[in-house]
């Protein structure tokens, strides 16, 4: 009997060593646990306090915009207009303003096309600006810029009239350049061009001259009436009001003369 008590508790003493060594275990994973909780803890406390220093940092009223630099090749832009903006739209310190507002702001000025916005430490704002380039009037109000955009200003140069169907600009454009190019080779130049709602074409010169380029290949037409301008109609004994190149083997003209009989009669 003595030999199977003595048994028994050594069968039993092995099991109760290996719960109290599972228990020493329990109790680490616990504490580095309760560690890194802690840790974690501290880590968002310090990133809180961090967030609180910067937010204060730029909404008191320190950091403010002492300058504006304003850049780009201004002929139209003045510094009232400039001066109105800034008043309207720049509000907050270098680190609140905002860029995207202040940059539409500028877009309202009738010559700006383009605004480039961007803080320079310590305390400036660059603003560059692109100024549409005037090329022509648009016949029902505003001006052509040399992008073929429509845009609404005011000017007093002395530029060439485009008239077409809405959304014909930039082809105008892109024609006005060639015709352009080409008649300044006979010393004259397109002041005023015309696309109907059927796309036939009409140019007006600078002397006076109508030409009529139909629908089909206006370029080539014009083209045509360069190469022989100098030995025809330059020639001709009366003054030429109208040069009509819609002939597939030559052209039409009409007279001056002609055309005032037609009015008296």
């Amino acid at each position: 009997m003595w030999g199977n008590k003595d048994k028994g508790d050594l069968l039993r003493r092995p099991m109760a060593a290996t719960a109290s060594s599972g228990l020493v275990l329990s109790s680490w994973d616990k504490a580095q646990l309760m560690l890194w909780s802690a840790n974690f803890l501290y880590a968002l406390a310090g990133i809180l306090l961090l967030y609180a220093v910067f937010y204060l940092m730029i909404h008191l009223p320190v950091f403010p915009l002492k300058r504006v630099d304003v850049k780009g090749d201004l002929r139209h832009v003045t510094y009232q207009q400039v001066s109105y903006i800034v008043t309207q739209e720049f509000k907050g310190n270098f680190f609140t303003l905002d860029l995207a507002q202040v940059g539409n702001g500028f877009k309202k000025l009738p010559w700006v096309r383009n605004v480039s916005v961007r803080r320079q430490w310590p305390d400036t704002l660059e603003v560059t600006l692109e100024e549409h380039a005037e090329l022509a009037r648009w016949a029902d109000g505003g001006l052509v810029n040399s992008r073929g955009e429509l845009f609404q200003a005011a000017s007093n140069s002395d530029l060439p009239v485009f008239r077409g169907p809405e959304g014909s600009a930039q082809e105008i454009t892109d024609l006005y350049g060639q015709f352009k190019t080409a008649l300044a080779a006979i010393k004259l130049k397109p002041v005023s061009l015309t696309m109907n709602e059927r796309r036939a074409w009409q140019v007006k010169l600078n002397s006076g001259l109508n030409l009529e380029l139909g629908r089909d290949q206006p370029a080539a037409r014009l083209n045509k009436f360069v190469r022989v301008y100098d030995a025809t109609i330059a020639r001709m004994p009366q003054p030429v009001a109208n040069v009509d190149l819609r002939y597939p083997n030559g052209f039409a003209v009409r007279f001056v003369t002609a055309l005032k009989n037609k009015v008296r009669s």
